[in-house]
């Protein structure tokens, strides 16, 4: 006889467990993904799940200097949740990281795995650490000494890292040949899908650097019908002009829109007909940020009059919580798009709803990445390597469907583009755990 299939009992005390700083970005997270159980009626024991991560590492190691002295650096490697799969996500070196922040960057891989129905989970991790401080030789050691720390905590089929803020292809590289080094038995020797956004010759994929912005791209060629603008005619502008922004504008560029205004850590610019977005690449690349950029019609602005600057869509592509609530009263835009992770305070997104300005969060816009990551696991895994036409190929139809699920999902439920996202991942995260049930 066939077992019927039952709702998971629903226990009184399966509440989530708030997070003790109402301010931080983790406390952002999770009331984003609460809004949307609310929205979709999830039941209580998902929401309580996800209102923690499964695992919370901190790791500390010495890293000798090139001086021969000796430094103890703080690492994190946070695993969210792993019901859909091993989990995924990016290592940050930043000074600034902590362990709320990245337990919140976590989260959001979780939803953005689930919104993009990749067989992944959601993870974070991250360093304590001014990478442009050390030397190509000290910061060698610190990547390999962290992943020595980091130890059977990640693995290929159970937890996958990723380059994310301040880490690189080289530093994928690194972590890679080390968990190898590392890891004596012969299984493990051809396990080069231990990371992703690893160096093509070191088993990368194709278009891995520029997925994130291109899936920008993809995002604003699916949705900006909905919001009544067209890509032939898109004036934008950019805060962060790093590897997302950058690419971001080389594929918004290939459909006809125009970068108005542009600002990094370094200075601000303003160009009414458009900047040249090649050019200003290339500066930054001999520069290291846009400040001293000159061409026809270019101008350096203090920062209020660039936020002030009217543009069709904003595109905040630079660390969290960029947006508070006075920038968000000062953007001229119809449409903001979360280039990077979280650039939206709650307070600033208040403000953004009363003003009427439609946001496409990060969970959809900045997905590019982590799908590519997917696609070279996979090329891995078969011992294969696809072309740039293909990826892009499997990118644009990844994201799109994404896209295509969050717009249907705002009509059924009747709500803002953003909790949409939220409401779409958390449907499949809740349908998972309904089929599975809750061990024991």
């Amino acid at each position: 006889m066939t077992p019927t299939l039952r709702v998971p009992i629903e226990l009184p005390n399966a509440k989530p467990l708030s997070p003790t700083d109402p301010d931080s970005l983790f406390a952002m997270a999770v009331e984003s993904v609460n809004q949307a159980c609310e929205v979709v009626n999830a039941p209580g024991y998902v929401r309580a799940i996800l209102s923690q991560p499964k695992n919370e590492l901190i790791v500390h190691f010495p890293v000798r200097r090139d001086d021969g002295s000796y430094e103890i650096f703080k690492g994190y490697r946070i695993q969210h949740n792993n019901v859909l799969g091993p989990y995924k996500g990016g290592i940050r070196y930043h000074p600034e990281v902590s362990l709320d922040d990245v337990k919140a960057l976590a989260l959001w891989m979780t939803m953005k795995c689930a919104l993009m129905r990749l067989p992944f989970g959601g993870a974070k991790g991250g360093v304590k650490v001014n990478a442009r401080e050390l030397s190509s030789n000290e910061l060698m050691r610190l990547t390999r000494r962290f992943t020595s720390a980091m130890g059977n905590h990640i693995g290929p089929d159970h937890d996958i890292p990723a380059p994310d803020v301040g880490t690189n292809a080289q530093i994928m590289d690194w972590m890679m040949d080390t968990y190898i080094n590392t890891h004596t038995d012969g299984a493990h020797q051809g396990m080069v899908h231990v990371v992703t956004g690893k160096s093509v010759g070191c088993g990368g994929s194709e278009g891995r650097e520029k997925a994130t912005g291109q899936g920008i791209c993809y995002v604003l060629s699916e949705l900006l019908p909905e919001l009544n603008l067209r890509m032939d005619t898109l004036r934008y502008s950019l805060l962060g002009f790093g590897n997302v922004g950058a690419f971001a504008a080389q594929a918004l560029g290939a459909e006809g829109g125009k970068l108005i205004a542009v600002m990094d850590h370094a200075a601000a610019l303003v160009n009414a007909d458009g900047l040249p977005t090649g050019e200003l690449q290339q500066h930054v690349v001999n520069n290291g940020s846009i400040a001293g950029f000159k061409s026809a019609g270019t101008r350096e602005v203090p920062a209020e009059e660039f936020y002030r600057t009217s543009t069709d869509v904003f595109i905040p592509a630079a660390l969290e919580r960029m947006i508070d609530e006075e920038k968000a009263h000062w953007l001229d835009c119809k449409v903001l798009v979360e280039g990077g992770n979280g650039p939206t305070t709650p307070a600033g997104a208040e403000v953004l709803r009363q003003r009427g300005i439609a946001v496409l969060p990060a969970i959809l816009c900045n997905a590019g990445g982590v799908t590519v990551s997917y696609l070279e696991w996979v090329q891995n895994k078969m011992g294969v390597h696809w072309d740039l036409q293909r990826v892009d190929r499997e990118l644009q139809r990844t994201i799109v469907l994404a896209a295509r699920r969050v717009r249907l999902a705002s009509h059924r439920h009747d709500t803002d583009l953003s909790t949409a996202a939220f409401g779409v991942a958390v449907e499949h995260l809740a349908d998972s755990y309904l089929r599975r049930g809750i061990f024991p």
